[in-house]
């Protein structure tokens, strides 16, 4: 029996048909209200709310390398639904069945109170008397993303991919469709926009999200993948309309293949997925809402304490008691709150493929670290020390413990990168390995904050006690994942960094656990500015670390520029503080001073940037803050003649505020705005400077 199941929740419209026949469409995902005349009758068989595909089915229509026209997918037949609600917002779950295999699969919607962002997956049942093997299925699927407004797709839509890479983090490039290959030629072709990351390392090309948006209709569609591993997602043309698929691993994309035995469940990879009227800045405005919504409750988000670490432009991962103790004094001094002891103190010299033990050097600790660790309590900060846990070089005493179960294996040999060893944090000895050294830390040093490191990816994965490699690797990141949930339950005060060589593992499997995410190595801090700004469209203000450490042969501006990059997000401060000029060393601390006033409004507010998303070449960038009444403004000056820039504020326009540069206190700067038109003028003169500009609406 034909039914109709339409919601609207928090703002976002969902319609879903069931046909005579039973299939499922789902023909409207939306922030704005569904419009039936939009969709033909013979479109609507493209409406798929599910894409499903098996080993030794068929595939229907020219499908080329894309998801689409799958089997069973096309034969799930309607199985019931539940409308629920729960602690965190309303649920939405439909059943289908595929009649020849018995296979049923449960498409989830959760809602969370006060944004439009939801977060979806699949559950697939096998209820069947045989076997099947999964290639391919999604975690959400909508067709018809381009369907409002009367131009042609190739005009109206817009597509923000934010490509990543190392020292090179977060940054976007808009364009149409057209300009991405995609062009509207036809009802249907077999090109497809696509995004994927095959391995350990979940950012390595690509933070796993993007943004679509319709300039002609107002409104935009933004998605995250949450995983810690291989994952995909595409854009796709049928019936004469864009479809979205989003998936975590697959067959084809990312040697990811799953069999299930009767009476066997999987569960696929979540996906964020949200509408809003509007553009990039209220996507990500929503998208930022959820983040903190789905994030483990913890202090360190509340109270954004200042960690020092002595690793970059810095010790460069040879620390010493000798070297350490002037650093932690000044660290002391500027105001930090954390001391973090960065790579090498677990072993003498040369150290990169010995790790795995992660015992203290006596030749770099001859009183033991725990005398270190004490004195940066004595000097009322917290200790912290550096790890990576889920590798072993292969030169590590360690490995006489250790057998072949406890690595990632292909082709009957251990996964090796950069000289060490993949652990798999599916045995239990790897576990117990993993769990002393976090008691260890913990209990016996002393620790309140670990810099939990990733320097290799591990590739497509494993093939022990697995289906396929991707399979392997799969059921490692969740193991990890719930090792993880573990140790935060063990020890809820316990700060752990997400660090990947940076930003290489920047997704929110990682980040809804994790309260703090390294952004970069990025070495050069002029450099470092434009990924800063980029920062809060991939997590939240509160969770970005950015690292500020000013040179030893540096000037002033070169340390404020440092601070400036910054101070609204985390401050991971480093550098050579205790060798600084007092004038120098005076305007780390007055930085580190104000944003003790501010740290309060950034875990509250949400980003805007003025001048768009920030390039590389960009020779100004700017991005904001705001909460309330309190807005923010950081700007860069990198390069070019310019001293002066012109900085959009529309949001802002006709409103009463005042203005004035807040960091650093003297300046030879000036700022002034312009109520009519919402503009913010900024006059820097020189190249390589930066200010922070604090508005207060009246």
């Amino acid at each position: 029996m034909a039914q109709m199941i339409q919601l609207e929740e928090n703002g976002l419209h969902i319609v879903i048909r069931v046909t005579d026949e039973q299939d499922v469409r789902l023909l409207h995902f939306g922030a704005s209200p569904f419009d039936p005349s939009l969709v033909g009758e013979k479109q609507e068989e493209g409406f798929r709310l599910l894409e499903l595909q098996l080993s030794g089915d068929d595939r229907a229509e020219y499908h080329g390398r894309t998801h689409r026209a799958t089997f069973p997918g096309l034969r799930m037949r309607y199985a019931g639904h539940v409308d629920s609600r729960n602690e965190i917002g309303r649920k939405l779950e439909i059943a289908m069945a595929d009649p020849q295999t018995g296979l049923k699969s449960v498409s989830h919607l959760q809602f969370y109170t006060g944004t439009t962002v939801v977060r979806s997956w699949t559950v697939l049942v096998n209820e069947g008397r045989e076997a099947v093997g999964v290639e391919y299925v999604s975690s959400f699927a909508l067709t018809g993303i381009d369907k409002e407004g009367t131009l042609d797709r190739d005009k109206k839509m817009w597509v923000s991919i934010p490509h990543t890479g190392w020292q090179s983090e977060i940054q976007w490039r808009t364009n149409t469709l057209p300009e991405l290959g995609l062009s509207h030629y036809t009802d249907r072709s077999s090109k497809r926009i696509s995004c994927s990351n095959t391995g350990s390392w979940s950012a390595a090309e690509h933070i796993p999200m993007a943004v679509v948006e319709n300039a002609q209709a107002g409104t935009s569609l933004v998605w995250q993948i949450e995983h810690n591993g291989s994952w995909h997602w595409e854009l796709i043309d049928q019936f004469d309309f864009l479809t979205l698929l989003i998936s975590g691993p697959t067959e084809h994309d990312n040697h990811w293949w799953k069999q299930l035995s009767p009476g066997e469940e999987f569960v696929s990879v979540p996906v964020a997925v949200g509408s809003v009227k509007g553009g990039f800045e209220e996507a990500i405005g929503q998208l930022t809402t959820y983040r903190r919504a789905i994030r483990r409750p913890n202090d360190d988000n509340r109270l954004l304490r200042v960690i020092f670490n002595d690793y970059m432009n810095c010790l460069w991962g040879s620390p010493t008691t000798e070297k350490l103790l002037p650093l932690i004094d000044a660290a002391a001094e500027i105001g930090s709150e954390y001391f973090c002891i960065d790579a090498g103190w677990y072993a003498p010299g040369e150290w990169w493929d010995g790790v795995g033990e992660w015992l203290t050097s006596q030749e770099r600790f001859p009183e033991g670290i725990e005398y270190v660790l004490g004195y940066i309590r004595e000097k009322g900060m917290i200790p912290g020390l550096w790890l990576e846990l889920e590798v072993m070089g292969i030169r590590s005493p360690k490995l006489a413990e250790a057998d072949d179960s406890w690595f990632f294996k292909r082709h009957g040999k251990r996964v090796k990168d950069r000289s060490r060893y993949q652990l798999d944090y599916r045995n239990p000895a790897v576990i117990a390995h993993a769990n002393e050294v976090i008691r260890r830390l913990v209990e016996d040093y002393g620790v309140g904050y670990i810099k939990m490191d990733y320097n290799i990816n591990a590739g497509i994965g494993t093939e022990t006690d697995s289906d396929s490699f991707g399979d392997g690797l799969l059921q490692h990141n969740r193991a990890y994942l719930a090792w993880l949930d573990g140790i935060f339950a063990k020890y809820p005060d316990l700060v752990i960094e997400n660090c990947s060589s940076g930003g290489m593992r920047m997704d929110y499997a990682m980040l809804s656990r994790h309260s703090i995410q390294s952004t970069s190595d990025q070495e050069d801090y002029a450099k470092y500015a434009a990924i800063a700004a980029s920062s809060p469209s991939a997590l939240t203000p509160e969770q970005s670390a950015i690292w500020s450490y000013p040179l030893r042969e540096g000037d002033d501006e070169e340390v404020i520029f440092n601070m400036v990059n910054a101070l609204l997000l985390r401050v991971h401060q480093s550098g050579h503080v205790a060798e600084l000029s007092p004038r120098r060393r005076a305007l780390v601390k007055e930085a580190l001073d104000y944003y003790k006033t501010i740290r309060g409004d950034i875990r509250e507010s949400l980003p805007f940037w003025p001048l768009g998303l920030p390039k590389s070449e960009d020779d100004w960038v700017s991005f904001g803050l705001r909460n309330g009444d309190r807005v923010y403004v950081a700007v860069w000056r990198i390069r070019g003649p310019e001293s002066e820039i012109a900085l959009p504020l529309p949001q802002l326009a006709g409103t009463e505020l005042s203005a004035r540069i807040a960091y650093p206190a003297e300046n030879d700067s000036s700022v002034a705005w312009n109520r009519e038109i919402g503009e913010l003028k900024v006059k820097l003169p020189r190249e390589k400077t930066a200010r922070l500009i604090e508005l207060r609406i009246q």
